[in-house]
């Protein structure tokens, strides 16, 4: 039970000091006459002011409040390294009895566990939320058990009481970890990329330590092991072996000793682009189609088209001036021989043999294909003649022998089975208007010899066949109507992105890869996606970065296509294999924040503690008693951290009394009053 005075004034205080002005002046001006009773009006008007106050005693029935300490414990992935569990659990379990020793005080835990993708160890944020949720004016301290790496400093809250960390690790801990710098996200194919690394040690780091061994690998080709000296920057090469996602890996060899090898591997993603596409277009002679392969090259911004249509043979002799044929002459020799292997595609469109390409330049391109080259033959009547380029060197990389018969017919172009399951061709029977697609009128008999017919025509003959040579690809469509399509004959086709498809498989494109083994990380799931000519791919086998092998089934979920979902908690790189594709999935960043810094340093939490007069205390060294401290007073030392009490409580119950009831300060200021006009009455008639 407590009690206080208080003033409830019946009128406003201005009014009350006014008043009380003018009663001190009355009291002076009777002083300066002289008046005999100048003491008692100065009493009569101090009694009504002091009414008009309205003095009142305050009984309050107070029930004290705990003091609260915040503990927050840190359970992020870094704290997960040995020994720091055990540090971590011993010293929650002994903050917590210390604390439940000590009267009228208790403990909030708050326990942080790992952050959504990169986050790294929010504490104080987790700090924030805890103090956010109780009354500041109960908060008697904070303690935060960690391994002092915090990422979110910049929302430190304003602490009320001191702030302590119990810092787990070792002084002995040392630790090594590969830093990965500048690593783009995009590189152009065929020139170099630099990749800057540095290898470094921390903590306290044996003599014996040695040089690192680092093995990279890209993709799933072959690792290679370098011996790398501690601590100097790294300058790496790399040219990317085909477009799309290239997955580069990473890897120190572990040493005895170390925190943790968690931080000796590095994932980077480099997408491979290529700058600008070299397309080389022949056109044997004019005609309908020629339009069509032009258009479809010309608006991809990202092709270089040289283009070149043979207006008539070399024999051909009318008269017409050479300047009035053609802009340029044709340069064969610097096309086929000195920068053939410049261009990215050849096609042939309705090419036939008239002198102008000698065997050996048609020989260097039929080597070109071999050695990763592509080549397109867009056939029309002359493939089935004498001159046609099947009677050329080319023939040993064509997957087709023409028959010399052309089927002028009438037909619609079908997918075969396998043109069903094939990138190149899949899906385009969505793309068919209304009642089908449009007619062509013109099949060049082909009989294949090797590839794939995606596609048939007149009589079910092979119509588009598509096949790999060596390093390189070939394919061959039979017949040059294709431009029907593009101009909406009976309704037209897919003109369009059948070339557009047909040009990327060409060139190689990821995307349109026949047999294809890719990955997409998602929130702890791993779609993998395989595209298979074949019927039934098999199971999937997935090497966690743990080590850990798994075997998953594939689910069809479209011709040609069949997918895994693989549950992928762990951050780090997945190794997939089924049947003799291989490939690699980075989940998570490149270097997870958690496992930047290792070693266990008070420093990124200093500034926070020492703002508070808190303290650091390693675990290691023994558990810390717990003191009470005033206010604003140093809040550790060694062996020891404080509190401070806060002394907090809740009123029950409320009762004002006043001091004097009012008619009897009335009456004690009338009677003051009329006492000083006696005592001047009398002395006047003294006098």
């Amino acid at each position: 039970m407590t009690g206080s005075l208080i003033f409830s004034p019946l009128v406003p205080w201005p009014l009350l000091a006014a008043l009380g002005l003018l009663a001190l002046a009355a009291v002076g001006l009777a002083l300066v006459r002289r008046l005999a009773g100048w003491a008692l009006r100065g009493l009569a008007a101090g009694v009504l002011l002091v009414a008009l106050a309205n003095p009142s005693l305050q009984e309050e029935d107070r029930a004290p409040l705990t003091d609260i300490v915040l503990v927050v414990v840190d359970d992020t992935a870094s704290q997960r390294i040995a020994p720091r569990p055990d540090q971590t659990e011993a010293a929650l379990q002994g903050v917590l009895a210390e604390l439940a020793a000590r009267p009228d005080t208790e403990a909030r835990v708050i326990r942080l566990p790992d952050g959504q993708g990169d986050e790294g160890s929010r504490l104080m944020t987790a700090l924030a939320e805890a103090l956010a949720g109780e009354p500041r004016a109960r908060i008697a301290g904070a303690i935060l058990i960690t391994d002092g790496q915090a990422h979110d400093l910049d929302v430190a809250p304003d602490l009320p009481a001191p702030l302590h960390v119990l810092l787990t690790g070792r002084d002995t801990d040392w630790d090594r970890r590969l830093i990965v710098r500048n690593a783009p996200a995009f590189a152009i194919l065929g020139e170099p990329v630099t990749l800057t690394l540095r290898i470094e040690d921390q903590g306290a780091v044996p003599p014996d330590a040695g040089p690192a061994q680092l093995t990279i690998a890209i993709g799933a080709e072959a690792p290679q092991t370098y011996t790398l000296p501690v601590g100097v920057d790294h300058d790496l090469t790399v040219t990317l072996p085909h477009g799309g996602m290239n997955v580069l890996q990473f890897r120190l060899a572990p040493l005895t000793g170390e925190l943790t090898d968690r931080n000796n591997a590095a994932v980077v993603q480099i997408n491979g682009v290529r700058d600008r596409l070299r397309v080389l277009l022949v056109s044997g002679e004019p005609h309908a189609g020629e339009r069509v392969w032009r258009n479809l090259l010309k608006s991809d911004a990202s092709v270089d088209l040289v283009h070149f249509t043979i207006l008539r043979p070399p024999e051909k002799q009318d008269g017409v001036p050479v300047t009035e044929l053609s802009l340029i002459a044709f340069p064969t020799r610097e096309l086929f021989v000195e920068k053939i292997e410049e261009f990215d595609l050849i096609v042939f469109d309705r090419y036939r043999r008239r002198g102008i390409l000698p065997t050996s330049y048609l020989e260097n391109v039929r080597d070109y294909v071999r050695n990763g080259g592509t080549v397109l033959v867009a056939s029309g009547p002359e493939f089935g003649s004498a001159d046609s380029l099947y009677r050329s060197p080319l023939a040993e990389i064509l997957p087709v022998v023409p028959t010399a018969r052309v089927i002028e017919t009438g037909f619609r172009p079908e997918l075969t089975e396998t043109g069903q399951r094939h990138p190149v061709t899949a899906g385009l029977e969505t793309l068919a208007p209304q009642g089908g697609w449009g007619r062509w009128f013109r099949t060049i008999e082909v009989t294949p010899t090797g590839g794939q017919v995606v596609m048939t025509g007149a009589e079910d003959r092979p119509l588009l066949v598509l096949d790999r040579v060596g390093e390189g690809r070939v394919a061959v469509l039979a017949s040059d109507h294709a431009w029907l399509w593009g101009r909406g004959y009976e309704g037209g086709g897919p003109q369009l992105e059948l070339l557009r498809r047909l040009a990327h498989w060409m060139l190689k494109e990821p995307e349109l890869e026949e047999e294809a083994l890719t990955a997409t990380a998602g929130e702890g799931v791993l779609t993998v996606t395989r595209r298979t000519l074949a019927q039934a791919p098999g199971d999937l086998t997935v090497t966690a970065p743990d080590g850990q092998v798994t075997v998953h089934p594939m689910e069809e979920t479209g011709a040609g296509m069949f997918v895994a979902q693989v549950p992928a908690a762990e951050q780090g790189l997945y190794r997939l294999e089924q049947g003799d594709l291989s490939a690699v999935a980075a989940v998570g960043p490149p270097a997870p924040r958690e496992f930047v810094e290792t070693i266990a340093s008070p420093d990124p939490l200093t500034p926070a503690v020492e703002a508070t007069r808190g303290g650091v205390q390693r675990i290691e060294d023994g558990l810390p008693d717990i003191r009470s401290v005033a206010e604003g007073r140093v809040a550790a030392g060694r062996g020891w951290i404080g509190i401070t009490p806060r002394g907090a409580y809740v009123t029950q119950d409320l009762r004002v009394t006043p001091l004097a009831p009012a008619w009897l300060m009335l009456a004690l200021a009338a009677s003051l009053a009329v006492a000083a006009w006696l005592v001047e009455g009398r002395r006047r008639r003294t006098a």
